[in-house]
């Protein structure tokens, strides 16, 4: 086996586990709705794949994961959630991928500056998509819900991500992954 193919499987491996993982986190709040939508236990799996994997396969597997969650347990509801999710994740494992790269020579930079950075550009796809969709049904969508949802009751999120994506990807790398 080739390096290319072994490096190819490797991907496609760490891609499997944090597709389950993402499939699986929302579990742990799925009985209350309120708290999943405050912590956003999807997007953890994604941002750290987004780290690891590469911003293709970051993107890939943000677009995926939400979409097939909906397909199998029915949460979260397809229409407009999932499919908001979907572009929002994708946002997140590609710029996560993307800054990485970019960032790779400096230290801070090269993990909380991309994390802050592909957090916004995530969450304004994730309010593009949603003013495209709500549109198309026209449903107003304002600048106050955008920022309501999304800074507001996300915070919680925002703090978990910050805390604990950037170790998890710093020894994820000490481990050679």
């Amino acid at each position: 086996m080739t390096s290319k193919n072994v490096e190819k499987t490797k991907k496609l491996v760490i891609s499997a586990l944090m597709l389950a993982i993402g499939w699986l986190l929302p579990l742990l709040t799925g009985q209350l709705p309120s708290l999943g939508t405050m912590l956003c236990p999807m997007h953890l799996p994604v941002m750290v794949g987004g780290f690891v994997l590469g911003p293709i396969y970051g993107l890939v597997l943000g677009f995926i994961t939400p979409l097939t969650r909906s397909l199998i347990f029915g949460m979260p509801v397809m229409y407009p959630t999932a499919l908001g999710m979907a572009f929002e994740l994708a946002a997140y494992g590609f710029f996560c991928g993307y800054f990485h790269n970019l960032f790779r020579k400096t230290k801070y930079l090269r993990t909380y500056g991309t994390l802050v950075i592909s957090m916004l550009f995530g969450r304004m796809v994730w309010g593009a998509a949603r003013l495209i969709m709500l549109g198309i049904a026209q449903t107003p969508f304002t600048w106050q819900m955008f920022i309501t949802t999304e800074f507001v009751m996300a915070w919680p999120a925002i703090v978990i991500q910050l805390l604990i994506v950037p170790p998890l990807v710093n020894a994820l790398h000490k481990m050679q992954i």
